[in-house]
């Protein structure tokens, strides 16, 4: 039986260890802002935080995490007032919409290890999460804007 702290919440999960965190997370537990998009951990979809770093979920197994914290979309901030959420509101982000909660905690996560990033490590670091939609500048600039500049 593993357990995993999610939202930091603790939780155990009898089944397969092997298991990709996405299933658990969205089957299992609930949590169905993270989204399946690839599979392959290449397109940033399923993004979420394991010990405050991004990681894809899709390829994160069950043991993999166990006893990390987990932080998916609905734990970056339980009223959407992380400071990456407003700035993603009062740029109007997203088109679709599909990517934004792992552009979201792509961004947040870097962020945290970096609160005053350079364009080019904006472009670095988010480069992995693909938009379909092409909203790119949008996401920079909200990054931008989470991070206090313009």
């Amino acid at each position: 039986m593993a357990t995993l702290t999610v939202n930091g919440e603790s939780r155990t999960f009898d089944g397969d260890p092997g298991t990709p965190l996405l299933w658990y997370l969205r089957d299992v537990a609930g949590l169905t802002g993270t989204k399946y998009g690839c599979g392959q951990g290449v397109c940033g979809a399923c993004t979420i935080h394991l010990d405050g770093v991004a990681v894809r979920a899709c390829i994160t197994t069950i043991d993999m995490a166990e006893g990390k914290s987990v932080t998916t979309i609905e734990g970056l901030s339980t009223d959407g007032e992380h400071a990456v959420q407003k700035a993603w509101r009062e740029l109007s982000v997203p088109q679709c919409g599909f990517c934004q909660a792992g552009q979201i905690m792509q961004a947040a996560s870097l962020l945290a290890k970096n609160n005053a990033p350079s364009d080019q490590d904006i472009v670095e670091d988010m480069s992995g999460n693909l938009c379909r939609c092409g909203c790119y500048q949008r996401i920079h600039a909200a990054v931008r804007l989470a991070a206090g500049g313009v």
